[in-house]
């Protein structure tokens, strides 16, 4: 088994470097036996196990079992996809490009990527008014264009608006007939913005959208991906 400074001192092969561009997040190397190299990762909200073949051109994803059925890699993947994200996560995601829904002084900060396309992300919008009407949460909204091939004309509508709040709610409000008219021209400007939040996007581990960023009651920063059940609207926003 190799030990940590070992580990640390190997360099991640460029088949790593594939997988993250692919919407995978490498949370770091894991110790197990059989000469195999293990790496915590995230796709999303799922944890998983990546195993790097000796001729570091392939991988496998899956589970390291020894005689007795036992998870190699098990109590170090937990440990590692659990650690919350650091505060530099949520420097990154006020500093983003993003639109405001609710009340400035709400005590509560949701950062939500979202593509103006995105039928899961209108879903979370609605579900989300309670908490925003009380003045309880902030929505930020980083907007993103990758679903469809006018997304990212359409989140350059919201951006380039003389009032971005005004124009994702119109989205919003006609996401059913096909939202917000996607714009003829996207400025330079808008579209470094828009490939600033997808580049964080991913680096966060996130593959689509909704994909939501939030401060849990004890303040660590964590995500979630994809729709959120009523259930779990709780846990990202707090209480009603």
């Amino acid at each position: 088994m190799a030990t940590g400074a070992e580990a640390e001192d190997k360099p991640y092969p460029e088949i790593l470097k594939t997988i993250e561009q692919q919407g995978i997040r490498i949370l770091g190397e894991m110790q197990v036996p059989g000469g195999l190299r293990a790496f915590a990762a995230k796709a999303g909200a799922q944890p998983l196990a990546i195993y790097l073949t000796p001729d570091n051109q392939h991988v496998v994803v899956g589970t390291l079992v020894d005689a007795y059925g036992q998870d190699m890699a098990e109590d170090q993947l937990k440990k590692m996809v659990e650690q919350p994200l650091s505060e530099a996560t949520w420097t990154k995601l006020e500093a983003a490009t993003w639109v405001r829904d609710g009340n400035p002084n709400a005590p509560r900060v949701i950062y939500t990527f979202t593509d103006p396309n995105c039928p899961y992300c209108n879903r979370f919008w609605l579900a989300a008014r309670p908490w925003i009407e009380s003045g309880k949460v902030q929505l930020r909204h980083v907007m993103v264009g990758v679903i469809r091939q006018d997304s990212p004309a359409k989140a350059a509508a919201i951006l380039q608006a003389k009032s971005p709040e005004d124009a994702r709610m119109e989205n919003k409000r006609k996401h059913a007939d096909g939202g917000i008219a996607p714009l003829d021209r996207v400025d330079d400007h808008t579209t470094r913005q828009l490939e600033r939040n997808a580049a964080l996007m991913t680096e966060l581990g996130f593959g689509g959208t909704p994909a939501i960023v939030f401060k849990g009651a004890d303040g660590t920063v964590d995500t979630f991906a994809s729709l959120p059940s009523d259930a779990q609207m709780e846990v990202l926003l707090g209480p009603k």
